[in-house]
């Protein structure tokens, strides 16, 4: 079962990268929201292929949750600590590969992800403004850095993360036909998310996968809201045991963690409603 989810997981990050080859293209990092805008009204399928990108990202960062989620359960894949550990680590690269594209956008929710990392990243002890320009810089440099890491800076280091573990699965397309179609349905029948700027508008909803550190930052500062928690759960995640009495006690830690952080996002998602 891992295998297969790892083998759709692989299948749309191809065609996550193919449409954004396309996307790229056209897009401007100068002019993030009226580029995509551009995409969107006047570039022939334009619309359809940054449809394409953004289901396909979506998805692929799905999938990649699911994969590890029953590697985890199945418990016999066999990795090596070294391996495991390589693995472990490109997970939070693809959610800043999936962040990026959101700020890149450049509309209300691309803008309020750029200032909410921004903040995150400063509010690190000690190496907060090298991580800070480094990732992200939005309010220095606007979004060719964040421009940069989402083509370059991501993929390179992501890559050679799950590079020796991609032969791992099949990734002919006559066995990823229904995930195809679904992409593809997706990005035909229903738009890619752009929201412009609506004076007087309600609180703006973050990215789905952030809506959960949206809400706790609410409580507690930015550091020990939108920091702390995701180092916590990786930390958690690249010293699971395969075997030993520790394995279980953090298999419970993780599983609390992620239903406390599915209660906050749907706290945060109600919240957000109510002021729509």
């Amino acid at each position: 079962m891992g295998i297969r989810w790892g083998a759709h997981c692989l299948a749309a990050l191809l065609i996550s990268i193919c449409s954004g080859v396309v996307v790229a293209l056209q897009y401007n990092p100068s002019e993030p929201f009226f580029s995509t805008l551009t995409l969107e009204l006047v570039v022939p399928y334009g619309s359809f292929w940054r449809g394409l990108h953004y289901y396909s990202s979506q998805f692929f960062f799905l999938l990649l949750l699911i994969h590890l989620a029953v590697v985890i359960a199945e418990n016999n894949h066999g990795y090596t600590r070294p391996t495991w550990i390589r693995l472990s680590a490109s997970l939070p690269v693809a959610l800043l590969l999936l962040f990026t594209g959101y700020i890149l956008r450049g509309d209300n929710t691309g803008a309020a992800a750029g200032m909410i990392a921004e903040n995150l990243a400063l509010s690190i002890p000690l190496i907060g403004k090298s991580v800070n320009a480094l990732l992200f810089a939005v309010s220095e440099s606007s979004l060719k850095k964040v421009y940069a890491q989402h083509l370059i800076g991501l993929m390179v280091p992501g890559g050679y993360f799950i590079w020796r573990h991609l032969r791992r699965y099949q990734t002919r397309l006559r066995y990823h036909l229904p995930l195809t179609a679904v992409l593809l349905l997706c990005s035909i029948t229903v738009p890619a998310p752009l929201e412009p700027d609506r004076p007087g508008a309600g609180l703006i909803a973050g990215p789905w996968f952030f809506l959960g550190l949206q809400e706790l930052l609410r409580y507690l500062p930015p550091f020990w809201a939108g920091v702390f928690p995701p180092i916590l759960f990786l930390a958690a995640l690249l010293f699971l045991p395969f075997e030993g009495g520790y394995r279980r006690p953090l298999l419970r830690a993780l599983s609390l963690g992620l239903l406390l952080y599915l209660a906050l996002s749907l706290v945060g998602y109600q919240r957000i409603m109510g002021h729509a």
